[in-house]
């Protein structure tokens, strides 16, 4: 594969958009005012878990590029979405579990597609302010008692 071609990133990040999205099945109605898509801290946190790691701003940022500038995903007021060709990559994929996914959409990618470019940048601040509210969000709470008095410390 040459230099120009899909990255393991790119498949890593697209595989963790589908996910977050639920794969087409939680799409919200027209009249709907809250827009379909998911934000980048859900992205941040399926990659991480597909991937025990956390992915950097960069590789975000360049998979981002590549997949939109190929018509698979976009990205609107901070809502990434995956558009009905990248649904369709997914659907055709070959089949695989969840743990070899990212493997066969990286094969699927290369056969089917050419990666594009598209002028989105990811800011330092908005990538940090995203991971800083996944881990936040990933930290569990202590448990309270039924009765309201502080933690359970049952």
């Amino acid at each position: 594969m040459g230099a120009e071609g899909w990255r393991w990133a790119d498949a890593w990040i697209f595989v963790a958009l589908v996910i977050a999205s639920g794969a087409g099945r939680h799409r919200r109605a027209p009249s709907s005012r809250r827009p379909e898509g998911v934000r980048l801290t859900d992205v941040l946190s399926t990659a991480d878990h597909l991937n025990q790691a956390i992915p950097q701003r960069h590789e975000v940022e360049t998979a981002v590029r590549r997949l939109v500038g190929a018509g698979l995903v976009s990205v609107t007021d901070g809502w990434f979405r995956i558009t009905p060709d990248g649904e369709q990559l997914w659907r055709t994929r070959p089949p695989a579990g969840l743990s070899t996914a990212v493997d066969t959409v990286q094969t699927a990618l290369s056969r089917r597609h050419t990666p594009g470019h598209a002028d989105w940048a990811l800011p330092e601040e908005e990538h940090a302010a995203a991971v800083h509210e996944y881990v936040k969000r990933s930290i569990p709470s202590p448990r309270r008692s039924p009765e309201g008095g502080g933690p359970d410390r049952s």
